[in-house]
C-alpha cells in the first residue's frame, strides 16, 4: 500500500508531466506554422540570405531580452552545449528547412518532419540517459509507420533533394531539442534559446551583411509577415514554451506530441495555400493522437526533471 507521501509525489509528477504536455502542444502549434511560413518567405527571399538575416534578427531580439532581464551569463561548463544548440537549432534547422521548402510543398515537409518524435526519443536515449519502455517505443514506431503510410498515399513517399534537406532538419531538431532540454534542467528555458541565439550572432551578423539582398524593396507584405514570424516566433519565443515543456514532461514523452505537428503544418498549409484537407488526413491525425495518448501509459525512466 502506498504511503500518503508516495501518492502525493506521484500526483505531483503526473501534474508536471501533464503541464509539460500541454505546453508542448502549444509549442508544436507555433512550430507547425514554420514550414508554411518558410514556403511563403522563400518566394521573396533567397534561402541562404533569409537564414542569415532571420538568425541575426532573432539574436538581436534575444540580446535585448537578456539585457532587459539583467540575465547573468551561463556557467562556463554549459557553453559547449549552448554552442551545439546554436549550430543545430539556430542555424542548421533554419537552413535545411529553407532549402527543403524551395523544392517541396510545406504539407510534404510536414509529413517528413513527422519522424521528429522518434528521432528525438532516440537522441534522448543515447544522450540524456532516458530509457523509454518497449510499449513506448512501439507507439513511436507505429506512429512513424502511420505517417509514412499517409505520405505514400498522398504521393509524398518519393525521396527528392528537398526530402534529404528535410531529413537534415530532423537531425538538427532532434539532437538540438535534447541538448536544449538538458540545459533547461539547470537554467531557465527562455535563457537557453536566448544565449544560443546570442552565441549564433558571431556567425549570423557577418553572414547577414555578406548575403544582404539588393531586392528587399520588392518583398511583398506577405513575405515580410512570414519572415518576421520565422525570425521572432519560430526561432525565438516558441522555444520559451518548448524548452519548458521538455524539462517538465521529459524529452522522450513530450516529443511524442510532435507527431501532431505534421497535421498542424498541413492545416496551416491549407490556410496559406488553399490546400484541401481530406478525410484520410483527419483520420490519420486522430490515429496519431490516439498513439500519443496511449504512449502516456508507458514508463520513461531517467532524465531528471525540474518544474
Amino acid at each position: 500500500m502506498k504511503s500518503e507521501s508516495g501518492e502525493s509525489e506521484s500526483a505531483i509528477t503526473i501534474f508536471r508531466e501533464t503541464r509539460g504536455l500541454l505546453l508542448g502542444f502549444c509549442g508544436v502549434c507555433m512550430f507547425g506554422a514554420t514550414l508554411p511560413m518558410t514556403r511563403v518567405a522563400v518566394l521573396d527571399f533567397d534561402p541562404l540570405a533569409m537564414t542569415a538575416i532571420r538568425a541575426a534578427v532573432g539574436g538581436l531580439v534575444a540580446a535585448l531580452v537578456l539585457i532587459l532581464a539583467r540575465a547573468r551569463p551561463p556557467e562556463r561548463r554549459l557553453w559547449p552545449k549552448l554552442l551545439y544548440v546554436a549550430v543545430t537549432v539556430c542555424t542548421g534547422f533554419q537552413l535545411t528547412s529553407a532549402m527543403g521548402s524551395v523544392t517541396v510543398p510545406s504539407a510534404h515537409g510536414g509529413v517528413v518532419l513527422g519522424l521528429l518524435p522518434l528521432c528525438t526519443a532516440l537522441a534522448a536515449t543515447l544522450w540524456s540517459g532516458e530509457r523509454p519502455s518497449l510499449g513506448f517505443w512501439l507507439c513511436s514506431l507505429v506512429g512513424a509507420a502511420v505517417i509514412i503510410a499517409y505520405a505514400l498515399r498522398q504521393g509524398a513517399g518519393g525521396l527528392s533533394v528537398g526530402d534529404f534537406w528535410l531529413l537534415g532538419t530532423v537531425l538538427c531538431a532532434s539532437t538540438g531539442y535534447v541538448a536544449s532540454a538538458e540545459l533547461a534542467r539547470v537554467m531557465p528555458g527562455w535563457t537557453v534559446i536566448s544565449w544560443a541565439l546570442v552565441i549564433n550572432l558571431a556567425a549570423a551578423l557577418p553572414a547577414a551583411v555578406w548575403l544582404w539582398p539588393d531586392t528587399l524593396a520588392a518583398v511583398s507584405l506577405r513575405g515580410w509577415s512570414a519572415f518576421f514570424y520565422l525570425s521572432v516566433v519560430s526561432q525565438y519565443f516558441a522555444f520559451f514554451i518548448w524548452n519548458a515543456a521538455l524539462a517538465m514532461g521529459g524529452t522522450a514523452r513530450v516529443a511524442q506530441i510532435q507527431f501532431l505537428q505534421t497535421f498542424v503544418t498541413i492545416g496551416f498549409a491549407a490556410l496559406l495555400a488553399g490546400e484541401a484537407i481530406d478525410a484520410p488526413t483527419v483520420l490519420t491525425a486522430l490515429a496519431v493522437l490516439g498513439l500519443v495518448l496511449l504512449s502516456r501509459r508507458f514508463r520513461v525512466a531517467g532524465g531528471a526533471q525540474k518544474s
